[in-house]
C-alpha cells in the first residue's frame, strides 16, 4: 500500500503535514459560501439534540408502541427530510435506536437492517445495540473518522469532507494547498460525491476485525476504485440494491446509477447539476430541474431531443409534471423509506415493458397509476416520433 494511503487509512487526524481545522475556519474567506452550506442537509445531517432541541420532528410525548425511548436517550439525531433516526452513545460508539420517524407520513416505523438484507449484516449479531454506526455509519456522517480512536474532526458534511484537510490553506491561503472538485480530473472529481452516495463495500471485507460500509482510508484526491467496490450485479436479477436491469433498488445509490449513465460517460459530473453549498432549488440544483436540462438537451439540439418543441417530446402538456425531463428520465422508483422513493440517476427511460418482463418501475404507471402498463404501452406506440424498438 502507498505510504500516503497508509497516512489516512485509519483517518489520522493530519494527512501528510495538512491538518483539518474545520468548515468554521473557512467562514472568514468564504463567508458568502459558508452562510449558504450552513443552511444545507448536508451540514445538519448529524445533531446533538442537546445543542439542538429543535431538530426533533416527531412529538415525544405521544405514546407509541414502536417509541420504547425517549429524548434523554437520544445522543444524535440523523436525518430530517425523508425519515429520522436516533442514536444513543455507549462507551465511545453510537447505536441505532429501534425506531425511525417517516416524516412523509408522520408515523414511527421500526428501525433495524434485518439479516441478509446488507452485506455487512453477516458480520455482526442481529441486535441494534451490538451494531456500532461507527463502521455502519458515521464514515459518511462525519470528516476525518477515525476508526481507532472513534472521533471525528467534525460530524456532519464539512468543507473538508470535499475540499481535503484545510489548514495549510486557511493560514496562506493558495489553490496549491488546497482541493477543488472542479479542478480534479473526471473520474477523482465524481468520487467526491460518490464515496458517499454509492452502495457497496471496502477491498478489504474486515479492518481490524470490523466490517465497514464506507470507504475507510479514502479522502478526495485519492482513486475511490482502491478503498471501494460499488456493489455488483447480476443482469436479469433483482436483489436488495438493483433491479433486474441495472437499476438501483435502494436509497444511496445515486454513484452507482450514475458510472453506467450516458451523462457519465461524456463527462458531465455531479456539481455539474448539484451545488452542495447550498441553492433555492430542490436537492441543491444549480438551476431548476426544467430550466438545468434543457441548457443541453433543448429542442432541435445535437443532444436531443430532435423535435421542434419539449411537448412534443413528452407528449404533455406544458406545465404539467409529466412534461418534466426528470417524470421520465429520472423516476422515483428507489425506496426511501415504505412508499417514499427517490430518483433514480440512470437518466435512460424505463419503458412498461420492462415493468412486465422483470417488475422494474416504470415512470408512467408510476405516475397514471390508475392505468395498466398494456395502456401506457399502447399509448406511446401512437406518437410519431418514439421508435418502436425503444419500447421493447
Amino acid at each position: 500500500m502507498r505510504p500516503v494511503v497508509i497516512a489516512m487509512l485509519w483517518g489520522a487526524a493530519v494527512f501528510g503535514q495538512a491538518q483539518y481545522v474545520g468548515s468554521a475556519a473557512c467562514q472568514k474567506c468564504h463567508a458568502s459560501i459558508y452562510d449558504r452550506w450552513k443552511k444545507t442537509r448536508m451540514a445538519n445531517v448529524v445533531r446533538d439534540p442537546k445543542e439542538h432541541p429543535e431538530a426533533f420532528i416527531p412529538d415525544f410525548s405521544k405514546p407509541d408502541p414502536l417509541l420504547t425511548f425517549t429524548k434523554d436517550d437520544v445522543s444524535f439525531v440523523y436525518g430530517s427530510k425523508w425519515k429520522q433516526r436516533y442514536f444513543k452513545r455507549i462507551g465511545d460508539d453510537y447505536y441505532p435506536l429501534p425506531a425511525q420517524w417517516d416524516v412523509a407520513h408522520k408515523i414511527w416505523r421500526a428501525y433495524q437492517v434485518r439479516a441478509g438484507t446488507d452485506w455487512w449484516t453477516a458480520y455482526y449479531p442481529n441486535d441494534n445495540f451490538k451494531r456500532p454506526t461507527g463502521p455502519t455509519c458515521d464514515g459518511c456522517h462525519s470528516v476525518n473518522y477515525d476508526i481507532r480512536t472513534h472521533k471525528v474532526s467534525e460530524w456532519n458534511v464539512g468543507c473538508e469532507k470535499c475540499h481535503g484537510p484545510g489548514a495549510e490553506h486557511a493560514r496562506q491561503p493558495s489553490r496549491t494547498n488546497i482541493v477543488n472538485p472542479a479542478r480534479l480530473d473526471f473520474v477523482r472529481a465524481n468520487d467526491v460525491c460518490i464515496q458517499c452516495h454509492s452502495q457497496g463495500r471496502p477491498l478489504q471485507t474486515q479492518i481490524e476485525g470490523k466490517a465497514y460500509d464506507w470507504p475507510v482510508g479514502f479522502h478526495v484526491g485519492l482513486n475511490l476504485k482502491d478503498f471501494w467496490n460499488l456493489e455488483d450485479h447480476k443482469p436479469g436479477e433483482t436483489n436488495f440494491t438493483h433491479f433486474a436491469d441495472g437499476t438501483a433498488h435502494k436509497n444511496r445509490m445515486q454513484g452507482n446509477d450514475f458510472v453506467q449513465s450516458q451523462m457519465y460517460t461524456h463527462g458531465v459530473t455531479c456539481f455539474s447539476c448539484h451545488d452542495v453549498h447550498g441553492t433555492g432549488n430542490n436537492a441543491d440544483l444549480v438551476k431548476p430541474s426544467s430550466v438545468l436540462c434543457l441548457e443541453c438537451h433543448s429542442p432541435g439540439s445535437p443532444n436531443g431531443p430532435h423535435v421542434a418543441s419539449i411537448e412534443q417530446h413528452t407528449h404533455h402538456k406544458p406545465g404539467s409534471s409529466g412534461n418534466e425531463c426528470v417524470a421520465c428520465h429520472m423516476p422515483a422508483i428507489q425506496p426511501e423509506i415504505a412508499d417514499v422513493n427517490v430518483r433514480a440517476h440512470t437518466f435512460k427511460f424505463i419503458s412498461p415493458v420492462a415493468t412486465d418482463q422483470s417488475k422494474i418501475p416504470n415512470p408512467c404507471t408510476a405516475c397514471h397509476s390508475d392505468k395498466s402498463t398494456a395502456w401506457a404501452l399502447g399509448e406511446m406506440k401512437k406518437w410519431p416520433n418514439v421508435s418502436p424498438w425503444r419500447l421493447e
